[in-house]
């Protein structure tokens, strides 16, 4: 099969983020001459602690490893005084997104990936031949030229959410939502193996979560609307808790609304996003470290092989499924919460034991045949307007994170 990408054409990578490393890895493991561009002036990131499905070993292999801080055998979950857990038949994994990063930068580079810091993305423009990219140099260590131009046959972009790539080539702004925990001390008692989520849908449509790091602290955290009101909800979480914060942490995550083309094609180049810049993004819990690299993975099948990948034509259906079934719960109040919880029989904590969230068909499919009941009070969900009846703590109104699909006509 014809290549379309020879490894010795220059493919350009804006961003090492995660998901930018990684594609650069794949694509330098078979040869091809990988330029990655990075605005900062080293791989400093900020920690931030992050829960992913064993499924990560798969994709990953060693890199992830170095990056595990803790492992998660169950959940504890509770609404309204009720409580449920679920144990894992294959154990949830802690990791430190910071080191993540790093093993990844560490993998890439000695497969021949070259990432240049300090540049700073300004434009880009289909020519003749390849696309043309232009960086601002920044750092105080620059010297030389402030400006460079630097052709490739391929960009990709993996600079987040608000993706300078995606714009530069004509792709929509996407929708996000912030993302605040707290580093905690973990309750007495409480086991490190353990994670646990609160539903507390008059303070966000998500949930909170406190994820065991180590046995002594955890990320103690939630995804809202509004990100000041957010960081008040926590706070007020925590104080009703008696939790003492030690660290905030926080982004802005991108809220899938409807599949986006990865690809564009300017000139005879292309243009390809990956990770947060393409929202892959799981919209039932806003993780997107699996998703993210799923989608680096068929973009990088795609480039090297000049043909849609099946990887992407999977996660598009993933993607859409969680989305599906964020709809249907988005409006939940508290006494929809309590009736999950209390339906939970044990095939139905049989089937969440054994199937991950990064297979949500299985996990629909098999809790459903558990619990018909369940399909009802998805489809009123589905079926009544899910605007946003969450309030912020303050009691001021919000406005719907929330938008249903848009039709592509």
């Amino acid at each position: 099969m014809q290549k379309n990408v020879a490894p010795s054409s220059p493919v350009g990578i804006v961003g090492a983020s995660a998901a930018g490393l990684f594609t650069g890895l794949l694509l330098a493991r078979r040869g091809c001459n990988v330029r990655l561009f990075e605005r900062a002036e080293g791989l400093d990131t900020p920690r931030r602690t992050l829960i992913v499905t064993d499924r990560i070993h798969h994709l990953l292999g060693a890199a992830s490893e170095k990056s595990v801080v803790n492992k998660i055998n169950r959940f504890e979950l509770f609404t309204d005084g009720r409580a449920a857990t679920i144990p894992l038949e294959s154990p949830d994994l802690v990791i430190e997104r910071s080191s993540l990063i790093r093993a990844l930068a560490d993998e890439a580079e000695s497969h021949g990936a070259k990432i240049e810091f300090g540049r700073r993305f300004a434009s880009l423009q289909g020519r003749r031949g390849g696309i043309e990219m232009a960086f601002a140099r920044v750092g105080k260590q620059t010297k030389g030229p402030q400006h460079e131009h630097v052709y490739c046959g391929v960009v990709i972009g993996a600079d987040g959410a608000q993706s300078s790539v995606a714009r530069a080539a004509g792709w929509p702004g996407l929708t996000t939502a912030p993302l605040v925990q707290a580093i905690v001390k973990l309750p007495s008692g409480m086991p490190a193996d353990s994670a646990r989520v609160w539903f507390v849908p008059d303070d966000t449509p998500y949930f909170y979560w406190l994820i065991p790091e180590s046995s002594n602290t955890g990320a103690l955290g939630l995804i809202g609307i509004d990100g000041r009101r957010t960081r008040r909800c926590l706070e007020l979480f925590m104080e009703k808790r008696h939790f003492r914060p030690l660290a905030f942490q926080g982004a802005r995550i991108p809220v899938y609304e409807r599949w986006i083309p990865v690809e564009r094609k300017l000139e005879t180049g292309r243009v390809y996003l990956v990770g947060d810049a393409a929202a892959h993004v799981k919209v039932t819990t806003l993780g997107g470290v699996v998703t993210g690299f799923r989608g680096a993975l068929a973009v990088s099948e795609s480039i090297l092989n000049g043909e849609p990948s099946r990887e992407l034509r999977a996660l598009r259906r993933e993607l859409d499924l969680h989305m599906l079934i964020r709809r249907s719960i988005h409006g939940f109040r508290q006494a929809d919460y309590s009736r999950l919880v209390d339906s939970m029989n044990d095939r139905m904590r049989r089937s969440l034991s054994l199937f991950s969230r990064d297979d949500a068909a299985r996990v629909l499919w098999h809790v459903c045949r558990s619990r018909p009941q369940l399909l009802l009070m998805g489809l009123r969900g589905l079926l009544t307007n899910p605007v946003q009846a969450a309030q912020s703590c303050d009691s001021s109104p919000e406005v719907s994170l929330w938008r249903p699909p848009v039709i592509q006509r």
